[in-house]
């Protein structure tokens, strides 16, 4: 990730490694919080947090998060 601030949609896209569709799915969610600011845009800190906040969850279905299973089936 660079040392920008602020990053577009489509940046914070190319850093979850997700389309754009994915971004404005977890704004709608409440799982991370833009700003508006002509564009909507994230702060690094936001993208940071969320990211700790996320990690061994499993994000397929936003609306029922949970943890991954590590089970091998």
């Amino acid at each position: 990730m660079s040392e920008d601030l602020l990053f577009t949609v489509p940046e914070v896209a190319e850093i979850l490694k997700v389309n754009n569709n994915k971004v404005y799915d977890l704004f709608r969610t409440g799982l991370l919080t833009p700003l508006k600011l002509g564009r909507l845009k994230v702060s690094r800190y936001e993208l940071i947090t969320f990211v700790e906040d996320y990690k061994g969850k499993d994000l397929t279905d936003l609306n029922n998060v949970k943890d991954i299973d590590w089970e091998v089936k």
